[in-house]
């Protein structure tokens, strides 16, 4: 069985469910040998999961253990910086979503281009390094949707519309409310997730993929006119950034698709993907799960019990999500990237081409919601039209 040598960055929520995930690998075998963190709680981390090296700078773990891959579980502000610094150092590079974006100002007004020319650097610095990059978006490894995409391609059908959504009731995370640390709100954040999938999925019909041409969105500052009691199950608390996201994409053959992206919507986590083609419906509940149900009039005994994300109460009739790790895609895609870094697999699903037009289109949409209009979606960039 080939062993593939991980130097993971990062301490927080996302390294942990690619801890767990490593885990569960199976046919091929995850060494992570160190991990780099600035927090406090570092050295807590790796004695949790086993990790022997704990460094407090990447690049000094990549030069001492010189790596395989670097899984980068930063915040977004510093995944292009890192993704160079690895790249340039030859290792493959796992990035955690977004690639990258806009973190200045929520009121600059070209962003969009900004961000056009940090992904076109980008582009470069991967195509130079010929090591390969690994997009950890993790939707477009969970079981429904890689069995929507098998049978899409089977039946030979052609898609005429989608839909996905990834709401919840907010982050606790204070750095969530902040432009500067996260390049927007809840589309970057959550409606990443349902692009990638459903860009994934539309390019299955063709050989180079059917584009995005245009893009029309409506943003949403809602929780900031609440009052305190209204806030009482709600967890987001934006400061700068949008809160709820409608998002519509037109691609070149004018088959069309719904994004949307909310930040306080009680009851759990819900990631849908669904797909109508011309011989099908495929519809992807990623979460909630239906595969257990509960009932309880009471639940104070069960405090300590995991349900599912975000949930605000266990009474009730309540979904709880078995083998969550594998069912939201985390598992079978970092067995992918294993893949493809030990040299048994070419390419990964979701790389850098699907990294690059997801935050094409994200930033695309940002400047709709603030125009006011549709924008055009061309590979130089957004270009407005009336």
């Amino acid at each position: 069985m080939d062993r593939v040598k991980i130097a993971l960055v990062g301490s927080g929520f996302a390294a942990a469910l690619h801890m767990e995930a490593y885990r569960q690998v199976y046919g091929i075998e995850p060494w992570v040998a160190a991990v780099a963190s600035p927090s406090e709680r570092a050295g807590e981390f790796a004695r949790e999961y086993g990790i022997p090296s704990v460094y407090h700078c990447m690049e000094r773990m990549i030069e001492e253990e010189r790596p395989d891959i670097v899984d980068i579980c930063s915040p977004p502000s510093l995944h292009a910086s890192m993704i160079e610094a690895a790249m340039k150092a030859g290792c493959h590079v796992i990035c955690e979503k977004p690639l990258t974006g806009w973190f200045g100002s929520s009121d600059e007004p070209d962003m969009a281009g900004r961000v056009l020319e940090q992904l076109k650097h980008l582009r470069g610095v991967v195509e130079q390094s010929g090591r390969k990059f690994f997009y950890a978006e993790n939707f477009i490894y969970a079981p429904a949707v890689q069995k929507s995409a098998s049978l899409i391609r089977a039946a030979g059908e052609h898609i005429l519309f989608m839909r996905g959504e990834e709401s919840h009731s907010g982050s606790h995370a204070a750095h969530a409310a902040l432009w500067s640390m996260n390049g927007g709100g809840s589309l970057i954040r959550q409606g990443c997730h349902p692009l990638s999938a459903l860009l994934y999925l539309k390019q299955l019909e063709h050989k180079n993929g059917a584009g995005a041409v245009s893009v029309m969105a409506d943003m949403g500052y809602i929780v900031p006119t609440l009052n305190e009691e209204e806030l009482t199950y709600i967890q987001a608390r934006p400061k700068d950034v949008e809160d709820l996201a409608n998002v519509i994409l037109t691609f070149e053959d004018g088959t069309k698709a719904l994004i949307t992206a909310g930040d306080m919507i009680l009851g759990g986590v819900r990631n849908e993907v669904q797909v109508y083609t011309t011989g099908g419906v495929y519809q992807c509940r990623i979460a909630p799960s239906d595969q257990m149900t509960t009932y309880h009039v009471d639940d104070e005994k069960l405090s300590g019990q995991y349900f599912t994300e975000k949930v605000e109460t266990k009474k009730g009739w309540q979904s709880i999500f078995l083998c969550e790790d594998m069912a939201r895609g985390y598992v079978g895609e970092l067995r992918d990237f294993l893949l493809c870094a030990a040299g048994r697999k070419e390419e990964p699903e979701s790389g850098f081409s699907l990294a690059y037009d997801t935050v094409r289109i994200i930033y695309g949409a940002y400047r709709s919601a603030r125009e006011g209009r549709r924008i055009e979606l061309k590979m130089h960039g957004p270009e407005g039209t009336d």
